[in-house]
C-alpha cells in the first residue's frame, strides 16, 4: 500500500476512533440492558466517492450504523481524495485488507466494554465511481461472544421459559429474544424447534393478556424480519411500494430454496396470519410458488381438519381455517337458511375454528345495524340480516357468547378504526332489538379491548335511540359508556332530566371507582362548564338528585 493510501488509512480510523469514543460514552450511560442484547456497534463502511464533475472533489464517508433509504447519518473524512489516482485492484488487494487489519484488531478487543460491540460486525467498502460502483464487505466474528451469547440464551430459557409461574421474562427481553429465536447462529430455523418455545411462552401468558398480546406481536414482528431476509431479499425482486406481494425473481436468476428454509417460511406465513390475514395470503401464495405443495394445499382446502364445505338445505358453506375464512351461501331468504348458517358457523367454531375469521356471504339481502362506524362488511350483512328474525335471538346470542375473545378481531376489516371484537355484530344488534340481552351487552363491554377497538363508541347513542332514557336500562348503558376508547365523545344531548332517571345513575355508579364515576358524567355531560350549566338550568327535585351525583364525583376527585 502507497504513502498516500496509508495517510488515508490513518485518517479513517482516526474519525473512527473519534466516532466510537463518542458511541461508547452513550452507550456506557443506557441502563436496564437485558441479558440477551447482542451489543449495539455491528456495522462499518468505508465509502469513496467520485464528485459528479471537476468542481465537486472526491470525498471519503464513513457509516457506523447501516445507512437507511431516506436518510444519510455518515461521517465526513476530512482529507484530500483524488480517487483516480487509487485504483479498484488496489482498494481491494491492498486498502481493504490493511483495514480490515485495523477495525479487526479493535472489534476483537474489549476496550468498549461489554455492550459496544456483538458478535459478529458486517465491515463493507464502497468505492462509487461515476462509470462504476464497487462493493466489497465481509463479516468479521467473535467466536468468545457468540458462545457468551448462547449461554446466555439457554439460561434465560432455562430460567425464564421452562420454569413454571410466577417466573415469566421480562418484556424488556422480547425484542432480543424473539429474534434470536431467527438467527441461525443462535437456534435452527425448525418449526419443532422454535415453536414449542412460542407455545410455552403463550400457555404461560394465558393469564396475562396484555402481556401474551405484546409477546405475541413481537414475535410476529421478528418472523416477518426473518421471511424478508431469507426470502424475499433472496428470490424476489425489489418491493416497488411498501405492500406485502412480492414478485419472484426470473428462474435463471433465482436459487433454489432449501426445504427446510421452504417449511420454515410456511411456518411464519400460519404464524403471522394469526394477526394479518393479507400477509398470511401472499406468503402462502409465494410459498406455492416457490414449489411448496402443502402451501398450495392450505390455500385450497385449509389444514385438513374441518371438513371444506357443507350443503345444507337452504344454504351451503366452505371452510379454511389456515386463510381464516367461512363462504356463506343463502339460497333461500328466510329465518330457515340464517338458522342453517348460523349453526354451521357455530359448529365451527365449537371444534376450535379460529374466531378471527373473515366471511365471504352470498345473499340478496343487504340489512345494517344503525350503529355509527361499524364497517359494513359482509359479517356486519350476514348478521344484520339474521337479526330480523325474533326466533333466532338465541341462537345469536349462543353465537356471541361462543364468538366474544379479549384480544381478538374478526378479519372482516383491514386493522384499524374498525376492527372489532368476534361477535360484536350479534350483540349489539341483540342489545338495540331486545332488552333481554342487557346481560349480554354488559358481558360484551366488560371483556371488550378499549385501548384497541372503538368501533363500540357510537354504540351508546344507538342504544338510547332504541331504548330511551330509562332507569330500567341504566346498568347497560353505564357499562356501555364504560366500554367505550378514551376517544369516546360525550352525549350530544343527554337526558338524564328526571330524579328517577338520577337515582338509577347514582345507583348504578355507586360500586364504581372515582375514575370510571368520572368517565361515565364526562360522556353524560361534559366538561365541569358543562356540568354546571346542568345544574343550573335544572328544578328541584332533579336538582338535588343531580347534585348528588356530580357533587359526590367532585368531592371524590
Amino acid at each position: 500500500m502507497n504513502t498516500e493510501a496509508e495517510r488515508i488509512l490513518q485518517e479513517i480510523m482516526t474519525l473512527l476512533t473519534r466516532v466510537y469514543s463518542k458511541e461508547k460514552a452513550r452507550i456506557d450511560s443506557l441502563s436496564g440492558w437485558s441479558p440477551l442484547h447482542p451489543g449495539i456497534m455491528d456495522y462499518v463502511k468505508v465509502s469513496f466517492i467520485e464528485g459528479p464533475s471537476r468542481s465537486y472533489r472526491d470525498r471519503i464517508t464513513l457509516d457506523v450504523h447501516e445507512p437507511l433509504s431516506f436518510s444519510d447519518d455518515a461521517y465526513a473524512v476530512e482529507t484530500e481524495l483524488d480517487l483516480e489516482a487509487l485504483s479498484d485492484d488496489a482498494l481491494i488487494h491492498a486498502f481493504y485488507p490493511a483495514l480490515r487489519a485495523r477495525v479487526e484488531q479493535i472489534f476483537m478487543s474489549d476496550e468498549y466494554g461489554e455492550h459496544f460491540f456483538g458478535y459478529k460486525l458486517r465491515l463493507a467498502m464502497e468505492v462509487q465511481r461515476k462509470s462504476s460502483t464497487l462493493l466489497h464487505q465481509e463479516e468479521l466474528r467473535h467466536d468468545g461472544r457468540l458462545n457468551q451469547l448462547k449461554q446466555q440464551l439457554n439460561r434465560f430459557m432455562e430460567a425464564k421459559v421452562w420454569k413454571e409461574l410466577p417466573v415469566l421474562p421480562s418484556d424488556k427481553d422480547d425484542f432480543f429474544f424473539a429474534r434470536h429465536l431467527m438467527n441461525p447462529d443462535l437456534m435452527e430455523q425448525d418449526p419443532a424447534v422454535v415453536e414449542p418455545i412460542n407455545s410455552r411462552l403463550n400457555d404461560k401468558m394465558t393469564a396475562f393478556p396484555k402481556r401474551k398480546e405484546k409477546w405475541q406481536h413481537t414475535y410476529i414482528a421478528a418472523l416477518r424480519e426473518w421471511a424478508e431476509e431469507k426470502v424475499h431479499s433472496r428470490y424476489c425482486e425489489p418491493a416497488e411500494t411498501f405492500g406485502i406481494g412480492r414478485k419472484l425473481l426470473p428462474d435463471d436468476e433465482r436459487p433454489s430454496i432449501p426445504p427446510r428454509e421452504l417449511a420454515f417460511f410456511l411456518y411464519a406465513a400460519l404464524q403471522i396470519g394469526r394477526k394479518e390475514p393479507a400477509t398470511r395470503k401472499a406468503y402462502l401464495e409465494l410459498a406455492a410458488q416457490l414449489g411448496s405443495e402443502q402451501a398450495t394445499v392450505y390455500l385450497k382446502t385449509g389444514s385438513g381438519r374441518f371438513a371444506a364445505g357443507h350443503e345444507g338445505t337452504r344454504m351451503s358453506g366452505k371452510a379454511n381455517d389456515i386463510l381464516q375464512t367461512i363462504e356463506i351461501r343463502i339460497h333461500a331468504e328466510e329465518e330457515a337458511a340464517y338458522r342453517e348458517a348460523l349453526e354451521y358457523i357455530s359448529g365451527l367454531l365449537r371444534e376450535g375454528f379460529p374466531k378471527s375469521y373473515e366471511l365471504k356471504l352470498k345473499s340478496a339481502e343487504k340489512h345494517w345495524l344503525p350503529v355509527a362506524n361499524l364497517a359494513k362488511s359482509k359479517l356486519h350483512q350476514f348478521f344484520a340480516n339474521a337479526l330480523r328474525y325474533d326466533a333466532l335471538f338465541p341462537q345469536l346470542a349462543a353465537y356471541a357468547e361462543l364468538a366474544m375473545e379479549e384480544f381478538a378481531w374478526y378479519g372482516d376489516v383491514e386493522s384499524g378504526p374498525k376492527s372489532i371484537m368476534p361477535g360484536t355484530y350479534a350483540v349489539m344488534g341483540l342489545g338495540l332489538l331486545s332488552e333481554d340481552y342487557g346481560p349480554l351487552v354488559r358481558r360484551y363491554m366488560e371483556l371488550v379491548d378499549s385501548e384497541h377497538q372503538s368501533a363500540q363508541d357510537g354504540y351508546a347513542e344507538a342504544y338510547v335511540a332504541q331504548h330511551g332514557w330509562r332507569p330500567d336500562c341504566m346498568d347497560t348503558l353505564v357499562s356501555i359508556l364504560l366500554g367505550g376508547s378514551d376517544m369516546a365523545k360525550p352525549f350530544k344531548a343527554a337526558a338524564v332530566d328526571t330524579p328517577q332517571l338520577a337515582d338509577a345513575l347514582i345507583q348504578a355508579l355507586a360500586d364504581k371507582a372515582d375514575h370510571l364515576r368520572e368517565v361515565v358524567l364526562y360522556r353524560l355531560f361534559g366538561s365541569e362548564k358543562n356540568r354546571a350549566s346542568v345544574l343550573r338550568k335544572a328544578q328541584s327535585p332533579l336538582k338535588e338528585r343531580l347534585e348528588v351525583l356530580m357533587g359526590t364525583a367532585a368531592a371524590r376527585k
